[in-house]
This record gives structure tokens, sequence and C-alpha cells, in this order.
């Protein structure tokens, strides 16, 4: 079968190879599919390239710097490794609150504002800007507490470079002073609570300590180990007493020349006894008043009492006896107090030594307080001293002198390059659907015979117009 352009043509198809060794006229033949899908897809990209909206990217570098001091001298006072403090900083940053009064203080997205709620607005912006940290590759492996974060990276895009510097600024000023401030509320707590938990352990101890001193004033001899029988010798204490009261007798006896009423001396004897002993109003000492004077009273008219100096010193034996009697009750009483303290014994030592090992262990925990305190107080001071890790602007935001998006020379090319390939595609497609006769080999493939070539001859009819023309105008020209 023939086509009207001349070329042999066949409903039925060879293998695909012949593809490959057509292709240059493949092409030249269906050349219109590549160029019209080449020229309308590279309007496209011109077109998207010079229509899309202009964006212009500020960005700024924060370096992460450790502290001054080495960190076996002074503990560094963050809280935490660098990259969580990036993340708490970046949702501080980026809340809607802050990104709000940015929003309104720079004059951003104004179109937006009049045409969509503020949410969308301040999504629009959370998009826009990129928090990142770059890690070090040296050294990278300093252990699970360590991190190799060395930088921080931050961008905005935004369609006014000036603006997008703007906001970029604000950014950096937020992060540093949020993450010095961050260090030093963290430090400063820290120092904070352990002053609270010193002092209350040192309030314990003293409690303690106090306790301690009062049981063993009152249980003095127990604690001491004087713990063993105790015996009160009263027998001396009686003898004297013995001794004095017959003193008494006998001066008595002495002044009344040996005459004298025994009755009248027993019944004098009591009163100065009782009155050595006890109050002039006590119950003994009247009664004994009494009868006194009851045997004075019985006794015959003319008889003499006592001289007032046997008086006295019968008084004064009276007092030496009550001494006595005082100094054996108290002994008795102590020795009976000795005893039920030792019955006690088990129970106060036991007190003790939990008091004593209870006072140990907040000694050893004031200790291990007091010596955080001291380090958590040098932190403290590197951080107040801006001296500890913290964030140094060694990028500062730029000012952008070209968009960064979009790429209109990318999208040109693209637009193109995409042109091109939908082209070939088509005239491929094209082929395939038509499967020309381009070749006798492809007969051959197909099992049938070749009985001839029959070249075609093809006069260019556009030649012969033109010649038709020349032949027509040579007069004119002559």
């Amino acid at each position: 079968m023939m086509e009207p352009d001349g070329i042999e043509r066949s409903d039925t198809g060879g293998g695909g190879g012949w593809l490959i060794n057509h292709l240059p006229t493949i092409l030249w033949h269906r050349r219109l599919y590549v160029i019209v899908s080449f020229v309308i897809l590279f309007m496209v990209g011109l077109i998207t390239a010079y229509t899309l909206p202009t964006i212009y990217r500020s960005s700024a570098t924060l370096l992460v710097e450790s502290q001054d001091l080495p960190t076996d001298i002074v503990e560094a006072p963050g809280t935490g490794q660098i990259e969580q403090r990036i993340a708490k900083i970046r949702e501080q940053v980026l809340s809607r609150g802050d990104l709000i009064g940015l929003i309104e203080q720079n004059d951003l997205y104004a179109s937006e504002r009049r045409s969509q709620p503020m949410s969308y607005v301040v999504d629009k912006m959370r998009e826009s800007t990129t928090v990142g940290a770059l890690a070090g590759d040296i050294g990278a492996g300093g252990g699970p507490n360590k991190s190799n974060v060395i930088a921080i990276k931050m961008d905005f895009d935004y369609p006014d470079p000036g603006k997008a510097q703007a906001v970029m600024q604000s950014y950096v000023t937020q992060f540093m002073r949020m993450n010095s401030d961050q260090i030093e509320d963290q430090a400063n707590l820290t120092v904070r609570f352990l002053q609270d938990q010193a002092s209350k352990l040192r309030t314990q101890i003293q409690a303690i300590e106090g306790e301690i001193t009062s049981l063993k004033a009152s249980n003095g001899a127990v604690l001491t180990g004087g713990n063993g029988p105790t015996f009160v010798d009263t027998g001396s204490y009686s003898a004297q007493i013995a001794n004095l009261e017959n003193q008494n007798r006998q001066l008595i006896l002495q002044s009344s020349g040996g005459a004298a009423d025994p009755q009248l001396a027993a019944a004098e004897s009591a009163l100065a006894s009782a009155q050595a002993m006890y109050s002039d109003s006590h119950p003994d000492v009247q009664l004994a008043r009494e009868r006194v004077a009851a045997i004075k009273r019985a006794q015959p008219k003319g008889s003499s009492g006592l001289s007032p100096v046997i008086q006295e010193q019968i008084r004064a034996n009276n007092q030496l006896i009550a001494q006595l009697q005082a100094s054996r009750d108290g002994a008795v009483a102590r020795a009976n107090a000795a005893l039920a303290g030792q019955s006690k014994a088990p129970a106060i030592l036991e007190r003790a030594m939990q008091l004593e090992s209870q006072a140990s262990n907040l000694r050893e925990q004031y200790n291990d307080v007091s010596a955080n305190l001291l380090k958590a107080q040098s932190s403290a001071r590197l951080a107040n001293e801006q001296r500890a890790e913290r964030l140094s602007l060694v990028d500062p935001p730029s000012l952008p002198d070209s968009p960064h998006w979009p790429n209109r020379p990318l999208v040109i090319l693209g637009g193109a390059a995409a042109g091109i390939g939908l082209g070939l595609l088509l005239a491929l497609l094209v082929e395939l659907l038509n499967r020309p006769m381009r070749s006798p080999n492809q007969l051959n493939a197909m099992g049938l015979p070749v009985l001839g070539v029959v070249p075609i001859l093809q006069i260019n009819a556009r030649k012969k117009r033109l010649g038709f023309l020349r032949k027509k105008r040579a007069p004119q020209f002559a």
C-alpha cells in the first residue's frame, strides 16, 4: 500500500529495532510534532517564570560557642543539649503571639490579612521560616552527652527583601536573648533550690543534735555506761541521827539535875525534832507542842524548864538531825532513780543510736548538697557573666539582592526540555501507530519476498513554479 507522500506502507509491522535505524528519518518526517511541542511548552515556561511571585530569602548564622573555662573545672550551666534548647526557643519564637506581633510591626502579608483569617497568615509565616542545626563532622563521636552542633542556620522567605531582613533580625535577637535567659534562669534556679535544700538539712541536723543533747542531759549515767548496781549506805546517817538524839536527852537530864520528868524530856525532844523538819503550822509540830504544854500543866508548880543555852543546843542538834534525814532520803531517791534508769537503759541507748545514725546521714546529705551548691554557684557566675555556652552571630541577616525563587532560567530551560521530550514522544507514538515501510528488511523480517525496489522520483513543485516564474519574467528583465 502506498501513501500519498510516496512512502510504501504495510498493515502488518515487524520488530521494533527499525526505529533506531531510521530515527533520523522519522524525526525529520515528524518534525512538526517536535517543533510545535517545543514552542508551546517553551512559551509556557517563559510565561510561568515571569508570572510567579518573586520570593527573597534572608539568612543568618549563629555560632554555638563553648564556655570559657574547661568543664572539668566548672560544670556547664546549660539546660541540656543544644538541640533541645534550639527546639524550645524555636517554639517560643514561632508562637502565635510573637508572630502576630512581628506581622503587625513589619506590616507583613497585607493582602492575605485582608482576605484570610489570622491563623492562615501565621501558618504561612511559619512555613516561610526555617531553623536548622549545622553539625560538624570532626569529633562527631564525642560521647552520648556531647553534641556536635556547631552552628544554627536561619532563613526567612518574603517577597520584600527589606522586610525579610527586618524579620530575620528580630529572629536573631530573640534567639540570642532567650538562649541567654534560659541558661541564666536555670543556673539561678539550681542555686536557689540547693540553698533551700541545704537550709532544710541544717535545720534537721540542729533539731536532732538538740534532741541528743537533751537525752544525754536527762540520762547521762545510762549513756556513759554507769549502769552497774547501786548501793546506798544509810547506816551512817542513822548512827549520826541516833547520836544526836541521845545528846538531846542527855542535855535535858543535865539541865534538870537528873530529876527531870522523862516524859517532858521526851516530849520536848520530839517537839524540837518536829520543828527542825516542819514549819510551825504543821500538824505534827502543833501536836508535839500541845503534848509538851499538857505535860507542863500536869507538873507541880515551882518546877523549872530547860535553860535557854540547852534549848539552843537542842535546837541545833535537831536541825542537824533534819539535814541528815534529808540527805539520807535524797540518797535513797537517787538510788531508786538509778535503778529505774537501769531498767530503761536498752531503750534509751537504742534511741540515742538512732538519733546519731539520722544525724550522720543528714550530715552526709548536707555535705553532698554543699558541694553541688558550690558548683552551681560557679556555673551561675559563668552564666551571669556571659561566659557559659552561648550563641554568637557570625553571619548577620543579609539583604537579599537576587530572588531565591523562582529560578527563571531553570524554569524556562525546563519548559524547553519538556517541549522537546513531548515532541519526541508524540513523533514516536505516531510512527508506531502508522507503521510505515521504510526498508526491505522489514519485509524480510515478515517472511515476504522482495521482488524489487522501485525508486521514487519526486519533483519539487515549488522549484517548478519558481522556474516557471523565472521563465515568464525573463523577458521583463531583458
